[in-house]
């Protein structure tokens, strides 16, 4: 019999909150975490606003002395990661003291990353050929590397286990959740720190993404900037953070008495084999992608109550991936759907964790996070009929939910959660 995986802690850092409560209350708020570029003078680029985490401050679980050794990515990563085990009731070493009856062996971590440290990759190359002497920092390696925040929670934690980092772009974190799953449900580890981490808002990244037309323009009005589904939309916006769950195996959990958020039940993963950034075709490959999760989770699509969808705030992938969902659950009264990327904005390796986090604490919660700034549904969008559930969150109880990512590539991801 398959082992069964449920979330015992949850560490985010966002846009909208440094830990998870702040951020999740956040969400429930329709507050919005898009603004202004404040890390540099974004002046001369065409877009000059971004969702930023604002007022980190890393030295509550990281040193300063470790802080020289990671770049920003790393540190979001380290804290969210930090954060969930203490959620989970496992601060500290695994092994060691409170955790001494913790296998340190059979705890593991993989963080995701979709591009590791690209303004760290941009400051040292500026100061490299700004110098007479061709010399970097020691650490510029270990601070860009993208496996390296995995490692640093690994070394802090003792965490002993398998010990990854999964680069699927923006469904790398996604991927990372399912791996993890699979890990555990096939007796690999008893205890998987999953997630992923993302900090690209330098000028190098704002401009390489606003070259491809991606990115709103929206300058004047960053508040409204994102928005997902609404006909007015010109872009994603860029954002940065962490998301990482504790994912534990249930008779561990529970032989510990740890608090249990919900149960991870499905995975799907498969690629559209279409396009390297345009989904294919009537959303072809999501729909396989959530009929794979929801196969592997013994469920049916009419069991779930709510989908949290990749919802960039592009045309082509709100329309393709409201089709989709529209397809794969049908005319289900019981669904609401909705994109957190509203008020996140996009954090690209790093947003299939957060959401995978959010729609763990909407099923704990009962309450589904709104979509904000959707004024004018598009035609695609409207003509589903689906619940997107604008503006406002709604309280409802409800057993199972789904969560999207997908990625350059045609790389898709879905998760199913339950209650338990």
């Amino acid at each position: 019999m398959m082992r069964r995986v449920v979330v015992t802690g949850i560490g985010l850092v966002t846009p909208v909150g440094n830990d998870a409560p702040t951020t999740w209350a956040s969400l429930i708020e329709g507050k919005n975490g898009v603004g202004t570029i404040t890390r540099f003078d974004a002046s001369k680029l065409s877009c000059q606003i971004a969702a930023e985490v604002k007022a980190f401050r890393s030295e509550k679980y990281i040193s300063s002395k470790d802080v020289r050794k990671m770049g920003l990515f790393i540190q979001y990563g380290v804290h969210a990661s930090l954060e969930a085990l203490n959620d989970a009731g496992m601060g500290g070493r695994i092994g060691e003291g409170a955790n001494a009856h913790i296998n340190p062996k059979r705890v593991g971590v993989s963080i995701a990353a979709g591009m590791g440290g690209l303004p760290e990759i941009q400051a040292t190359d500026r100061d490299l050929f700004a110098r007479e002497k061709k010399i970097t920092s020691p650490f510029f390696i270990p601070m860009i590397i993208p496996n390296l925040a995995s490692g640093h929670v690994s070394i802090i934690a003792n965490a002993q286990g398998p010990n990854t980092c999964i680069a699927t772009a923006c469904a790398s974190s996604a991927h990372s959740v399912g791996e993890s799953m699979r890990l555990i449900q096939y007796d690999k580890a008893d205890v998987m720190v999953a997630g992923g981490a993302e900090a690209v808002i330098c000028e190098l990244g704002v401009a390489a993404f606003a070259s491809m037309k991606a990115l709103s323009t929206r300058n004047d009005d960053p508040a409204h900037a994102s928005r997902p589904y609404d006909q007015d939309r010109d872009g994603f916006i860029l954002g940065e953070g962490s998301g990482v769950l504790i994912l534990e195996e249930y008779e561990h959990a529970r032989k510990r008495g740890a608090r249990i958020y919900a149960e991870v039940l499905g995975y799907g993963l498969n690629c559209d084999a279409y396009h390297i950034t345009t989904p294919a075709p009537e959303g072809a490959g999501a729909q396989e992608c959530m009929r794979l999760s929801l196969e592997d989770a013994k469920i049916s699509a009419a069991d779930v109550g709510y989908v949290n969808t990749h919802g960039t705030s592009t045309s082509a992938g709100d329309c393709l991936e409201a089709t989709a969902v529209a397809t794969v659950f049908g005319a289900a009264k019981n669904l609401n759907i909705s994109s957190t990327k509203s008020m996140t904005g996009h954090l690209l390796g790093a947003a299939g964790g957060i959401e995978a986090a959010f729609s763990t604490l909407s099923l704990f919660h009962g309450i589904i996070p709104p979509t904000i700034n959707l004024v004018k549904m598009d035609e695609v969008s409207a003509a589903t009929g689906l619940n997107f559930t604008a503006h406002h969150a709604v309280k409802k109880n409800y057993k199972y939910a789904l969560s999207n990512s997908f990625g350059f590539g045609g790389t898709n991801a879905s998760l199913v959660f339950g209650r338990v």
